[in-house]
């Protein structure tokens, strides 16, 4: 007769190993067993919005379960960030985080949260250019021309944004600063009055995101000279870029991600990642008509992005003076 000495030690050391395994890797296979909710700081209707929307719905496709999208406008997103941030972190809640929640962490001292310690990155999801345009009635036809133009008259040429401390304001300050020329920034209260002011001739020179700008460029009330990043945009395949306009190097664009609590398995993180490098192309279609490439990156080219972000926006504000509030 066997002696179960051997078998009860090998079954106690396969029960001990099962039980050692991580947690994780359990949760990764069973996630999501309910509803994931995205937060986007911005109102409904907006450019974050409609990407989260577009994400949102293809997510839900490939995950099978609902994904919600929440609404929690105010504070310059911080709102919103916020409340992802204090979520736990289990792969419940992400955040559509934009450009702008990386400039408001160099702007605001007063932040209820860390952006690089209490947030974790997933992947990007979109890029996109700003847009330098003039009003028709400005001799300049292209950016050798404005750069011209505005050295001619120091301090006296006017360029709109959607307000202080908003990306197309830092876009400006760079262009400023490479370019350099003494041009006046008129802040607005949002996209919107910008490109209307501009198209009225309020102010003579732009710069703002394409998406809101592109009504009145195809009316011939805005006149396009360049786009803000590195590569052309698909919208305005004529339309040169910044760095090919005698700026070398120049490269600002308008991005968007996925963000989630920090601590999040890296299971989920890596599954999440995983379905938008899948879904993301599949709406390509729908961001080229927002101005939008698709982009997708690891969850570390992405987190890389954020923080060089938030240095430079250090950097350029305090080339232009502003106070951290």
């Amino acid at each position: 007769m066997r002696k179960p000495g051997r078998s009860v030690f090998l079954l106690f050391a396969g029960i001990v190993a099962c039980a050692g395994l991580p947690v994780s890797d359990s949760l990764a296979q069973s996630y999501p067993v309910k509803p994931v909710r995205i937060l986007v700081g911005f109102a409904p209707g907006g450019a974050v919005d409609i990407v989260a929307r577009m994400v949102g719905q293809k997510l839900s496709e490939n995950l099978g379960q609902p994904v919600i999208i929440e609404n929690r406008p105010g504070a310059s997103t911080a709102i919103a960030t916020d409340r992802v941030a204090r979520s736990p972190a289990d792969g419940y809640t992400l955040l559509l985080i934009a450009i702008s929640t990386a400039i408001q962490s160099a702007l605001r001292t007063n932040l209820p949260y860390d952006l690089k310690r209490d947030l974790g990155p997933v992947s990007l999801v979109s890029i996109g250019p700003f847009v330098l345009a003039v009003h028709p009635s400005l001799p300049a036809r292209n950016v050798k021309e404005l750069i011209a133009l505005a050295r001619s008259q120091p301090g006296k040429l006017d360029v709109g944004t959607p307000g202080v401390g908003s990306a197309p304001h830092l876009a400006g300050e760079l262009f400023k600063s490479s370019a350099k020329v003494n041009v006046v920034h008129v802040p607005f209260k949002g996209s919107g009055d910008s490109v209307v002011a501009a198209a009225s001739g309020l102010v003579p020179v732009f710069i703002g995101s394409l998406a809101s700008a592109l009504t009145m460029l195809d009316a011939g009330r805005l006149r396009p000279v360049a786009v803000t990043t590195a590569t052309r945009a698909s919208l305005l395949p004529s339309i040169p870029t910044l760095d090919e306009s005698g700026l070398p190097g120049y490269d600002y664009s308008a991005w968007y991600g996925v963000s989630a609590p920090a601590g999040v398995p890296k299971d989920i993180v890596a599954r999440l990642n995983t379905v938008l490098g899948k879904v993301v192309p599949e709406i390509k279609e729908q961001l080229n008509k927002q101005g939008l490439e698709p982009r997708t990156t690891t969850p570390e080219q992405f987190g890389a992005l954020i923080d060089r972000e938030i240095d430079r926006s250090v950097e350029l504000i305090q080339l232009i003076g502003l106070k951290p509030q």
